[in-house]
């Protein structure tokens, strides 16, 4: 039998939907090239911004024309989807629609009435039932129910076959509440994952050969674990006890990354041991939202301007080799023109390396929604492109500083539009582009940084690694 993935949104969807992709190969499942010929369609959701949302909905009207070429309706679309038309012709059975993620949790009692297509909506909290879904579609048995659980369950591994990278979920949920932030709403309360489980699956990606390894939560720098004997494990001493697994196990893993990162709970200890542990990547991805303390404020970011600047210039002082990279977002409801030069004065004062960048939107649900004083959407977009302009120029000022360094880069794949060239990146997270043989793939090594074209840095190979 065969199954499609439609993976939207965040790094926890992606490793949720790698997640789920095992429980179906250790079934003996294959992945089909198109949801046209699929036994199994899964849809995984988010729900930060409408605009996710919007576009599941048009998905959903193309599954319902596909559908019906699959059940054989009567007028339907065969000539739309003839690859379908020719699975019914064959007495293929007709395609299970699940629809999973946040987008799910935040519709869970309506979806289904609103989109009949839909034959199973899971959220957050029912994941675990999967292997009863799997079944049912194998045995071609009625829609069965499934009913939510009260705890998240994490998956004991999410890596996709042949990876030489896989993210690695530590914990889940948020207690923040940021004013514009769907999340804490649709992934419950933090719960962190026992280092144990997490030792575990470590053991199992080294095994796969994986190399480089995302620690994963909505907010990694709040993880806590209480052990058996009392004491608690947070989130610095498991990065501690993390670079000591890989040691003591003679482990491929060669680089770990962990994100996303909030600015209020990353610690000192933490500042300290990235700085004296070589397997952990000098990049942080350190989500600033706002150059404005008065705007911070609003959106309950829960630090100012100026204790973000302070964080900024410890982190750089302990790792002066590090790289930072942020998230910004716009047309916050009562920004101002100050508000807003505060952020273009911030992005000129930090200067990352790179930022996702984008203006609000409204989220139903989330105090800032109902704010009075909401900013037009024609500032907003200018507001922002003013912003993405100034980054840019940023990033290539910074990138072009770098050129004619020789630095290690992990191979990771056949560029596209070269079969002669690799696709890579450097510890600081940078995209590389370089001639090598495809049996540098998946191996460490040294680049001398060259050239900036557009936004992609080319290399030359000077040795092929580890």
């Amino acid at each position: 039998m065969t199954y499609f993935f439609e993976t939207y949104g965040c790094q926890m969807n992606k490793a949720e939907s790698a997640a789920i992709e095992q429980l179906l190969i250790a079934r003996g499942w294959s992945a089909a090239e198109t949801p046209e010929t699929a036994d199994l369609a899964i849809i995984n959701t988010c729900s930060v911004r409408a605009t996710a949302e919007n576009r599941i909905f048009g998905r959903l009207g193309w599954f319902s024309a596909l559908k019906a070429v699959r059940n054989g309706t009567r007028d339907a679309k065969n000539a739309s989807f003839p690859l379908a038309a020719r699975a019914c012709a064959d007495g293929r059975p007709p395609l299970t629609l699940v629809v999973t993620g946040c987008m799910a949790q935040r519709l869970l009692d309506s979806l289904q009435k609103d989109y009949p297509v839909v034959d199973y909506v899971v959220g957050n909290f029912q994941k675990q039932h999967f292997q009863d879904i799997i079944r049912a579609v194998e045995e071609h048995r009625p829609r069965i129910q499934v009913e939510e659980e009260p705890v998240y369950t994490f998956a004991s591994v999410s890596w996709e076959p042949g990876a030489f990278t896989a993210f690695v979920p530590i914990m889940h949920g948020c207690n923040n509440f940021c004013t514009y932030c769907i999340v804490p709403y649709v992934r419950g309360r933090e719960v962190s994952r026992s280092p144990e489980e997490i030792f575990a699956e470590l053991d199992q990606l080294s095994a796969h050969q994986v190399r480089e390894i995302t620690l994963l939560g909505q907010n990694v720098n709040s993880y806590r674990w209480q052990n058996p004997d009392g004491t608690e494990t947070d989130f610095p001493r498991l990065m501690e006890l993390i670079a000591r697994r890989i040691r003591d196990t003679g482990s491929t893993i060669g680089w770990v990354r962990f994100m996303s990162s909030h600015p209020k709970d990353l610690s000192d200890r933490l500042i300290d041991v990235i700085s004296r542990e070589p397997v952990l990547c000098r990049h942080i991805h350190l989500p600033v939202q706002h150059g404005s303390s008065e705007i911070l404020r609003r959106m309950n970011r829960k630090y100012t301007r100026e204790q973000y600047l302070d964080l900024v210039s410890k982190i750089r002082s302990k790792i002066p080799d590090v790289s930072l990279t942020t998230d910004i977002l716009i047309g916050f409801p009562g920004e101002t023109e100050t508000d807003f030069e505060d952020t273009l004065s911030l992005l000129a004062q930090v200067r990352y390396q790179a930022a996702y960048m984008y203006y609000y939107n409204p989220r139903e649900g989330t105090p800032a929604a109902g704010y009075p004083d909401q900013i037009p959407v024609e500032i907003k977009k200018t507001r922002l492109q003013r912003i993405i302009d100034m980054q840019l120029e940023i990033t290539r000022e910074e990138t072009a500083a770098r050129l004619g360094k020789t630095v290690t880069v992990l191979a990771e794949t056949v560029s596209r539009d070269n079969p002669a060239e690799l696709l890579g990146k450097t510890e600081q997270d940078e995209r590389v582009v370089f001639a090598a043989p495809e049996s540098c793939c998946g191996a460490f090594v040294q680049v001398q940084l060259v050239e900036l074209t557009g936004n992609t840095i080319r290399g030359i190979l000077k040795n092929k690694g580890r």
